[in-house]
Protein backbone atom coordinates (compact mmCIF):
# COMPACT_ATOMS: atom_id res chain seq x y z
CA UNK A 1 0.00 0.00 0.00
CA UNK A 2 1.04 3.48 -0.88
CA UNK A 3 1.95 5.67 2.05
CA UNK A 4 0.62 9.05 2.35
CA UNK A 5 3.23 11.74 1.45
CA UNK A 6 4.07 14.89 3.25
CA UNK A 7 6.50 17.49 2.46
CA UNK A 8 7.92 19.29 5.16
CA UNK A 9 9.39 22.47 4.09
CA UNK A 10 11.33 23.78 7.12
CA UNK A 11 15.51 24.99 7.36
CA UNK A 12 16.54 24.14 11.03
CA UNK A 13 17.85 20.99 10.10
CA UNK A 14 17.79 19.90 13.85
CA UNK A 15 13.90 20.23 13.84
CA UNK A 16 13.12 19.00 10.08
CA UNK A 17 15.52 15.67 11.09
CA UNK A 18 13.39 15.11 14.04
CA UNK A 19 9.92 15.80 12.81
CA UNK A 20 11.20 13.28 9.37
CA UNK A 21 11.84 10.52 11.63
CA UNK A 22 8.26 10.49 14.18
CA UNK A 23 6.62 11.25 10.64
CA UNK A 24 8.06 7.64 9.49
CA UNK A 25 7.81 6.17 12.50
CA UNK A 26 3.64 7.53 11.92
CA UNK A 27 3.28 5.48 8.46
CA UNK A 28 4.35 8.93 6.48
CA UNK A 29 6.56 9.09 3.59
CA UNK A 30 8.29 12.41 4.07
CA UNK A 31 9.88 14.78 1.00
CA UNK A 32 11.91 17.55 3.44
CA UNK A 33 12.96 21.09 1.57
CA UNK A 34 15.28 23.76 3.00
CA UNK A 35 13.68 26.14 0.52
CA UNK A 36 10.31 27.46 -0.20
CA UNK A 37 11.21 27.78 -3.98
CA UNK A 38 11.83 24.42 -5.32
CA UNK A 39 8.78 23.42 -3.28
CA UNK A 40 6.83 25.33 -6.35
CA UNK A 41 9.02 24.10 -8.90
CA UNK A 42 8.14 20.38 -7.29
CA UNK A 43 4.43 21.26 -7.12
CA UNK A 44 3.91 21.92 -10.76
CA UNK A 45 4.62 18.49 -11.17
CA UNK A 46 2.78 16.72 -8.24
CA UNK A 47 1.08 17.04 -5.10
CA UNK A 48 1.57 15.79 -1.75
CA UNK A 49 -1.06 14.29 0.46
CA UNK A 50 -0.06 17.54 2.89
CA UNK A 51 2.34 20.06 3.31
CA UNK A 52 3.87 21.38 5.90
CA UNK A 53 5.44 24.93 5.93
CA UNK A 54 7.58 26.86 8.18
CA UNK A 55 6.40 30.08 8.18
CA UNK A 56 10.49 31.81 8.20
CA UNK A 57 12.47 30.49 5.77
CA UNK A 58 15.42 31.96 3.76
CA UNK A 59 13.98 32.47 0.61
CA UNK A 60 10.46 33.16 0.38
CA UNK A 61 7.66 33.54 3.41
CA UNK A 62 5.89 30.32 4.42
CA UNK A 63 2.40 32.32 4.05
CA UNK A 64 3.62 33.34 0.38
CA UNK A 65 4.50 29.92 0.05
CA UNK A 66 1.51 28.80 1.23
CA UNK A 67 -0.52 31.53 -0.77
CA UNK A 68 1.25 30.31 -4.40
CA UNK A 69 0.62 26.54 -3.28
CA UNK A 70 -2.91 26.77 -2.74
CA UNK A 71 -3.25 28.45 -6.16
CA UNK A 72 -1.50 25.70 -8.05
CA UNK A 73 -3.63 23.08 -5.68
CA UNK A 74 -6.67 24.50 -3.70
CA UNK A 75 -7.50 21.08 -2.03
CA UNK A 76 -3.98 20.88 -0.82
CA UNK A 77 -3.85 20.99 3.25
CA UNK A 78 -1.70 22.66 4.58
CA UNK A 79 -0.04 23.08 8.58
CA UNK A 80 2.05 25.81 9.69
CA UNK A 81 5.11 25.76 11.74
CA UNK A 82 6.00 29.17 12.80
CA UNK A 83 8.76 30.55 16.16
CA UNK A 84 5.62 33.08 16.35
CA UNK A 85 2.77 32.78 18.50
CA UNK A 86 0.92 36.13 17.71
CA UNK A 87 -2.80 35.80 17.27
CA UNK A 88 -2.65 37.95 14.30
CA UNK A 89 0.05 35.50 12.48
CA UNK A 90 -2.05 32.81 13.19
CA UNK A 91 -5.18 34.44 12.15
CA UNK A 92 -3.24 35.40 8.72
CA UNK A 93 -2.26 31.62 8.15
CA UNK A 94 -5.62 30.42 8.65
CA UNK A 95 -7.59 32.97 6.29
CA UNK A 96 -4.85 31.99 3.98
CA UNK A 97 -6.35 28.39 3.58
CA UNK A 98 -4.19 26.80 6.27
CA UNK A 99 -5.84 23.77 8.17
CA UNK A 100 -3.80 24.38 11.54
CA UNK A 101 -1.12 26.15 13.10
CA UNK A 102 1.93 25.11 15.29
CA UNK A 103 4.39 27.52 16.93
CA UNK A 104 7.15 26.56 18.17
CA UNK A 105 8.66 25.11 20.24
CA UNK A 106 6.85 22.11 19.80
CA UNK A 107 5.93 18.15 20.59
CA UNK A 108 7.33 16.37 17.61
CA UNK A 109 4.23 14.07 18.17
CA UNK A 110 2.01 17.07 18.09
CA UNK A 111 2.66 17.87 14.96
CA UNK A 112 1.99 13.96 13.98
CA UNK A 113 -1.67 13.80 15.81
CA UNK A 114 -2.59 17.50 13.75
CA UNK A 115 -1.40 16.17 10.66
CA UNK A 116 -3.36 12.85 11.29
CA UNK A 117 -6.36 14.59 12.60
CA UNK A 118 -6.19 16.96 9.44
CA UNK A 119 -5.87 13.94 6.95
CA UNK A 120 -9.30 12.31 8.78
CA UNK A 121 -10.88 15.46 8.16
CA UNK A 122 -10.21 15.40 4.53
CA UNK A 123 -11.33 11.75 3.81
CA UNK A 124 -14.24 12.30 5.99
CA UNK A 125 -15.18 16.00 3.77
CA UNK A 126 -14.18 14.44 0.83
CA UNK A 127 -16.88 12.02 -1.12
CA UNK A 128 -15.39 8.70 -2.06
CA UNK A 129 -18.11 7.63 -4.08
CA UNK A 130 -17.74 11.19 -6.27
CA UNK A 131 -14.29 11.96 -6.28
CA UNK A 132 -11.55 9.40 -6.82
CA UNK A 133 -7.85 10.36 -6.69
CA UNK A 134 -5.85 7.63 -8.98
CA UNK A 135 -2.38 8.99 -9.01
CA UNK A 136 -1.79 12.65 -10.42
CA UNK A 137 -5.23 12.26 -11.90
CA UNK A 138 -9.06 13.12 -9.99
CA UNK A 139 -11.75 11.17 -11.09
CA UNK A 140 -15.22 12.84 -10.49
CA UNK A 141 -17.62 10.88 -12.91
CA UNK A 142 -21.03 11.74 -11.34
CA UNK A 143 -19.65 15.26 -13.07
CA UNK A 144 -17.77 13.96 -16.36
CA UNK A 145 -14.81 16.23 -14.75
CA UNK A 146 -11.21 14.98 -14.87
CA UNK A 147 -8.41 16.60 -13.26
CA UNK A 148 -4.30 16.25 -13.82
CA UNK A 149 -2.03 17.53 -11.59
CA UNK A 150 -4.61 19.97 -9.60
CA UNK A 151 -5.80 20.98 -13.01
CA UNK A 152 -9.29 20.34 -14.17
CA UNK A 153 -8.85 19.24 -18.21
CA UNK A 154 -11.80 20.53 -20.56
CA UNK A 155 -12.93 17.31 -22.40
CA UNK A 156 -14.71 16.00 -24.87
CA UNK A 157 -17.45 12.97 -24.05
CA UNK A 158 -14.76 10.93 -26.01
CA UNK A 159 -12.04 12.05 -24.73
CA UNK A 160 -13.66 11.89 -21.00
CA UNK A 161 -14.37 8.45 -21.07
CA UNK A 162 -11.27 7.12 -23.21
CA UNK A 163 -9.35 8.29 -20.10
CA UNK A 164 -11.49 7.37 -17.76
CA UNK A 165 -11.58 3.78 -18.98
CA UNK A 166 -7.62 4.11 -19.12
CA UNK A 167 -7.53 5.77 -15.41
CA UNK A 168 -9.82 2.48 -14.11
CA UNK A 169 -6.77 0.07 -15.19
CA UNK A 170 -3.68 1.91 -14.85
CA UNK A 171 -0.61 -0.53 -16.53
CA UNK A 172 -3.28 -1.87 -18.30
CA UNK A 173 -2.72 -2.38 -21.91
CA UNK A 174 -5.80 -2.14 -24.06
CA UNK A 175 -5.96 -2.81 -27.43
CA UNK A 176 -7.38 -0.11 -29.99
CA UNK A 177 -10.45 -2.65 -30.39
CA UNK A 178 -11.07 -3.11 -26.96
CA UNK A 179 -11.10 0.89 -26.48
CA UNK A 180 -13.86 1.08 -29.64
CA UNK A 181 -15.73 -1.34 -27.56
CA UNK A 182 -16.04 0.36 -24.27
CA UNK A 183 -16.01 4.07 -25.32
CA UNK A 184 -17.93 4.22 -28.78
CA UNK A 185 -19.65 0.92 -28.04
CA UNK A 186 -21.97 -0.22 -31.16
CA UNK A 187 -21.24 3.28 -33.05
CA UNK A 188 -21.09 2.28 -36.57
CA UNK A 189 -19.49 5.51 -37.83
CA UNK A 190 -16.50 4.84 -35.58
CA UNK A 191 -12.98 3.10 -36.52
CA UNK A 192 -9.92 2.11 -34.86
CA UNK A 193 -8.18 5.01 -36.40
CA UNK A 194 -10.12 7.32 -33.95
CA UNK A 195 -8.76 5.68 -30.99
CA UNK A 196 -5.69 7.41 -32.42
CA UNK A 197 -7.12 10.36 -32.47
CA UNK A 198 -8.65 11.12 -29.12
CA UNK A 199 -5.36 9.47 -27.94
CA UNK A 200 -3.10 12.91 -29.63
CA UNK A 201 -5.46 15.35 -28.18
CA UNK A 202 -5.11 13.93 -24.48
CA UNK A 203 -2.01 13.90 -24.72
CA UNK A 204 -1.61 17.15 -25.81
CA UNK A 205 -4.32 18.52 -22.98
CA UNK A 206 -1.96 16.58 -20.62
CA UNK A 207 1.16 18.30 -21.56
CA UNK A 208 -0.47 21.83 -21.82
CA UNK A 209 -1.01 21.21 -17.58
CA UNK A 210 2.65 19.34 -17.00
CA UNK A 211 4.75 18.78 -20.06
CA UNK A 212 7.11 16.90 -18.05
CA UNK A 213 5.31 13.94 -17.08
CA UNK A 214 3.48 11.48 -19.68
CA UNK A 215 1.37 9.26 -18.58
CA UNK A 216 -0.32 7.57 -22.01
CA UNK A 217 2.20 5.38 -22.96
CA UNK A 218 1.62 3.54 -26.82
CA UNK A 219 2.69 -0.46 -26.94
CA UNK A 220 3.48 -0.61 -30.54
CA UNK A 221 1.09 -3.23 -32.11
CA UNK A 222 -0.45 -3.75 -29.06
CA UNK A 223 -2.22 -0.23 -27.59
CA UNK A 224 -2.09 1.68 -25.07
CA UNK A 225 -2.03 2.42 -21.48
CA UNK A 226 -1.97 4.97 -18.48
CA UNK A 227 1.10 4.85 -16.31
CA UNK A 228 0.56 7.10 -12.93
CA UNK A 229 2.89 9.11 -11.13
Amino acid sequence: MQLPVVWLVEDEISIADTLIYMLQQEGFTVKAFERGLPVLEEARRQVPALAILDVGLPDISGFELCRQLLALHPSLPVLFLTARSDEVDKLLGLEMGADDYVAKPFSPREVCARVRTILRRMQKSAAPSEIVRIGQFELNEPAARISWCGEPLLLTRYEFLLLKTLLQAPGRVFSRQQLMDKVWGDDGDSFDRTVDTHIKTLRAKLRAVNDALSPISTHRGMGYSLGLY
